[in-house]
């Protein structure tokens, strides 16, 4: 094949329906910090704002590459339905190729309904039973990024093991989901294996690691227990507190923008495509990391996760923009 692609994004994808009510009352319990958006039980509540936008950790992190004018494919099964549909019609508008989707004609595609409330989400997660499949003649990138896939997808990523085993010349990012965590991690060890690097936030790394919130005050144990599970390089994101990661020989830290959120819903892949899409462009790390720090902060001024991604023109003005407000990449 003459394909050449500098990523090829693997996961999943859905159609996001993003609600903002108007009357909601929160009830929190600060020593917990438990929150909760409650209703009135068999009311009607308005809404204030309706948006419908495509999503999917495999279909934000092609869509984010893409704009930053990385050479993008997607791997992905959908169903035969009109939900699929849209989200083939807004992958190939963003200039991401779609030949290696396949399609479960008689299956349903994945939706989820978002409650945005003061900037933090509630998510409803329909997540399709599927079969997913392996395409028989995919061509090698520069890199891969292997995401969240659901109940079914360890055959899958046996698959993606084993195409990668092949083309020992491509480098992969792996961004592991609810499912993966869920299972726990003899089903993921043999990815982790063959993983260049990481992607997780920090609740995710304690899990993979076996470490307590004692993490906080213990940032570099964390990274390298999470490389002793066979990344080279492990990038963990925390919030408000910035993101940090280790390649091997220094650790670096990097803040965040003095934004308020409007709506947080991919944040993380944001910030994986930004810091990703700077490593292919031949960036070092420290420049990785605000790249994706500013993907991640134009995200969340928007609805949903892709309306905010940033696209290569602009991340020069983000980039002074973390000069001027003092966001800087340290060693820790």
């Amino acid at each position: 094949m003459n394909d050449k692609f500098d990523l090829i994004s693997i996961g999943d994808a859905s159609l996001d329906t993003f609600l903002t009510p108007t009357d909601t009352e929160t009830q929190c319990k600060l020593d917990t910090k438990e929150c909760l958006i409650c209703f009135p039980y068999g009311d009607k509540i308005p809404v204030s704002e309706l948006e419908f936008t495509t999503g999917g950790n495999a279909a934000n992190n092609a869509v984010g590459a893409s704009r930053f004018g990385v050479a993008t494919a997607i791997v992905l099964t959908v169903g035969g339905d009109r939900v699929a549909k849209q989200v083939v019609e807004t992958l190939v508008s963003e200039k991401v190729e779609t030949k290696y989707i396949s399609y479960d004609e008689k299956g349903r595609s994945n939706y989820s309904t978002v409650i945005n409330y003061s900037g933090e989400r509630t998510i409803f997660v329909y997540h399709a039973p599927r079969n997913y499949v392996f395409p028989s003649s995919l061509p090698s990138a520069s890199w891969t990024y292997l995401t969240s896939m659901g109940e079914s997808f360890e055959p899958f990523y046996k698959s993606v093991y084993e195409w990668i085993s092949k083309n020992p010349e491509m480098r992969l990012a792996f961004n592991p989901g609810s499912w993966q965590f869920k299972k726990g991690l003899p089903s993921i060890s043999h990815i982790l294996s063959i993983t260049d690097v990481i992607f997780v936030n920090r609740e995710e790394a304690e899990k993979l690691t076996n470490l307590s919130k004692s993490s906080y005050k213990n940032d570099r144990e964390l990274l390298e227990a999470l490389g002793k599970l066979g990344p080279k390089m492990s990038v963990i994101t925390d919030g408000g507190s910035g993101a940090f990661c280790f390649d091997g020989r220094k650790y670096l830290r990097a803040g965040v923008l003095p934004i308020d959120p409007y709506e947080r819903t991919g944040a993380g892949d944001a910030f994986g495509s930004g810091f990703l899409s700077a490593v292919i462009k031949g960036k070092d790390f420290s420049e990785a990391l605000l790249w994706g720090t500013s993907n991640s902060s134009s995200v969340i001024g928007y609805t949903g996760p892709q309306k905010g991604l940033l696209r290569e023109s602009e991340i020069d003005s983000w980039l002074d923009r973390c000069k001027s407000s003092g966001v800087t990449v340290t060693e820790f």
